[in-house]
């Protein structure tokens, strides 16, 4: 029994031995991408390309909230078929922005999903370039890290590399 824990310990110091990695960094690929010139000029194109449905929707949050104030103001002083008017208004508005909301959510989320797949492949050549200049054996996701010191961190790197393509 003896013999065979000291052969586990023994194994465990051999594996933990080959698996040390020389030269180990950190990092934060999304970071990377949203800081890049390329996202600042990507956000920048997308507000002001859905500009007008954004100033839309605020128009119509307006109004739904006219409506609720004056359906919760007059409830006490409206008849009956007032009040429902006013309650079927208020849904009305309600829906017409919860749609106008998600299609500009959507729209938003594809534009975002099209730009990262443009990016991918200038972000995967960065990567790739800075790990075989410098020589790192092992570069680990930085949101998978519990702790690295910020000299480990290339995130920086990768985004002033991406930003001189």
């Amino acid at each position: 029994m003896k013999s065979k824990i000291l052969l586990g310990v023994a194994l465990a110091m051999s594996i933990s031995m080959s698996a040390h990695a020389e030269k180990i960094a950190v990092l934060g690929v999304q970071q990377a991408l949203m800081a890049s010139a390329a996202a600042v000029e990507f956000r920048n194109s997308v507000k002001s390309e859905f500009a007008k449905e954004e100033k839309n929707l605020l128009d119509l949050e307006k109004q739904v909230k006219a409506a609720r104030d004056k359906a919760s103001k007059n409830k006490d002083l409206a008849s009956p078929d007032e009040l429902k008017k006013m309650k079927i208004q208020f849904q009305k508005v309600f829906s017409e922005y919860q749609r106008a909301a998600q299609a500009l959510q959507q729209k938003r989320m594809q534009k975002e999903q099209e730009f990262i797949q443009e990016m991918k492949p200038r972000l995967d050549k960065v990567i790739r370039g800075l790990i075989e200049k410098e020589g790192y054996d092992v570069v680990l996701a930085k949101q998978a890290t519990l702790f690295a010191k910020k000299e480990l961190d290339i995130t920086p790197r990768v985004v002033e590399l991406l930003n001189k393509q």
